[in-house]
């Protein structure tokens, strides 16, 4: 198989219309519309049984589906990519999910609206695929800022989402949210085909089905027993079987992906210590960053008898989110100038410095809304740099023609750390709570152990980050001869 250089006339993209800030801002604006979508119904899940005339535990399959069929679709998007052309999948990827929206904008029925929320789910390639579009159309100078943007996306699009899909659901029919959907998807992919350029960048190979196929099969068994087990009971048979499942599956997958000519994930570059331990670090950053999704909403929505409540409305909890996703933004444009300067692996520390602070302070500091907002935005501020280095990183170590598996992989041990920290919130405000007339509410303690939770998880990154090779790299070019890490030949 061919392995294009960085020379070679096959790496360049097609000139867009609008130059370097167009390709930028369009996929952004693709990246926070696909990430919209993790947070869409999150305002009206209280009310979804009965929207969908269903059970509160049937009802949550809404919820999940997106979280399974995202964690499927990222890893398979991202090599076809590398095969096929990026901006291709990107295309196809959007389609789902304006499909999906369209579903779901014309139904009631609980099943209808699962189908519905994974095909959704399944968009969520659009942001790794859109940071190795960037590596491929942009110049070395500009690309550390535009894949800050582009990674901030994720986060930036669940922080807006919030405000935006409670003010929704609060002021008019909750189908309008889905229908907001099909309209954003549609000016999203519009965009891209006029403004986008497809690189002729190709890794050629074949599709590892049997890869995709058993990778999926570990994945949903972990994922629903993560996100299952507080219902089904951690020791029940179907979170156990699933834990089993996964143990069983991947050394399997793994041992697959060795012997195999053209791997779904070439976990010979992955084990690399630099794309190691960033992966790792992701897992762990992805706790943190979610940790504040999970406790921000309740502390502002509970009443003041609970101990630590504003007793304020879904719309105010979404909008106290909002400023720290401009904030996001802002820093992951800002980090380009730490990550050309001293390096990714800089920029990655210093966020897990701010975050771990800003949740450790904020911990002993959720009394009033002005509070929660600096809080949020000092936070976001952190994950914005971490998240804008750790595609630096990864591009920094990979050949060109993995960047879209490679960034998708990364994109989904982001998402791993996110549900293990949904799973570990949840038994802790479940445990340690109070009693407020016949109903138990988290307590005041339990918040506070999450949030010290989340600043223990980016002291870890920041540890793990410290371990990392100082190499200069930003992802804009192929690692040199001296800086790659050696990659054992298949047999």
């Amino acid at each position: 198989m061919r392995e294009p250089t960085a020379g070679d006339p096959a790496t360049a993209a097609r000139p867009a219309p609008g130059g370097a800030g167009v390709i930028v801002a369009v996929l952004a604006f693709s990246g926070i519309t696909v990430s919209l979508m993790q947070t869409l119904i999150i305002p009206i899940i209280p009310l979804l049984p009965g929207f969908l005339s269903a059970s509160p535990a049937d009802a949550a399959w809404a919820v999940t589906a997106t979280l399974l069929a995202s964690a499927v679709a990222v890893p398979s998007a991202g090599r076809l990519g590398d095969m096929y052309g990026k901006r291709r999948m990107v295309l196809i990827s959007v389609a789902l999910m304006v499909l999906g929206s369209l579903i779901g904008a014309l139904t009631s029925t609980l099943w209808v609206m699962v189908l519905a929320r994974v095909l959704q789910g399944a968009a969520a390639g659009v942001i790794p695929l859109g940071i190795s579009i960037l590596r491929d159309a942009l110049p070395a100078e500009k690309l550390a800022g535009a894949v800050g943007v582009m990674s901030a996306s994720l986060g930036v699009g669940g922080a807006l989402g919030m405000p935006i899909a409670a003010a929704i659901a609060e002021w008019a029919d909750w189908h309008m949210l889905f229908w907001v959907s099909v309209i954003l998807g549609i000016v999203s992919g519009l965009l891209i085909l006029v403004f986008v350029p497809e690189s002729d960048l190709r890794s050629g190979g074949s599709f590892d089905g049997v890869g995709a196929a058993g990778l999926s099969i570990a994945l949903i068994a972990l994922l629903l027993s993560i996100s299952k087990g507080a219902d089904w009971g951690w020791t029940s048979a179907p979170t156990l079987i699933g834990f089993l499942v996964a143990a069983v599956v991947l050394p399997i997958w793994g041992t697959h992906q060795l012997r195999t000519h053209d791997p779904l994930v070439d976990l010979r570059v992955s084990a690399g210590r630099q794309v190691l331990l960033t992966n790792i670090a992701s897992v762990v950053f992805g706790f943190a960053m979610f940790a504040q999704s999970l406790v921000i909403p309740q502390v502002v929505q509970l009443p003041k008898e609970a101990g630590l409540g504003l007793d304020s409305t879904i719309l105010m909890a979404g909008l106290v989110m909002a400023p720290g996703g401009l904030v996001m933004m802002v820093a992951a444009s800002a980090s380009a100038k730490l990550t050309n300067r001293y390096g990714p692996k800089i920029t990655l520390m210093l966020g897990a410095v701010v975050v771990g602070g800003a949740y450790g302070v904020g911990a002993f500091t959720m009394h009033s809304i002005w509070q929660i907002i600096v809080i949020t935005s000092v936070t976001s501020g952190g994950i914005g740099l971490a998240y804008a280095a750790m595609p630096a990183l990864i591009m920094g170590a990979v050949p060109e023609s993995q960047t879209g598996a490679a960034n998708a992989l990364n994109t989904l041990m982001r998402s791993l750390g996110t549900s293990f920290a949904s799973a570990i919130a949840g038994v802790v405000l479940a445990t340690m709570t109070v009693r407020l007339g016949p109903a138990e509410l988290p307590s005041e303690t339990g918040f506070q152990v999450v949030m010290l939770a989340a600043a223990g998880s980016s002291l870890a990154a920041l540890l793990i980050a410290a371990a990392l090779p100082r190499r200069r790299g930003v992802g804009g070019r192929a690692p040199t001869p001296a800086e790659a890490e050696p990659v054992p030949a298949r047999d």
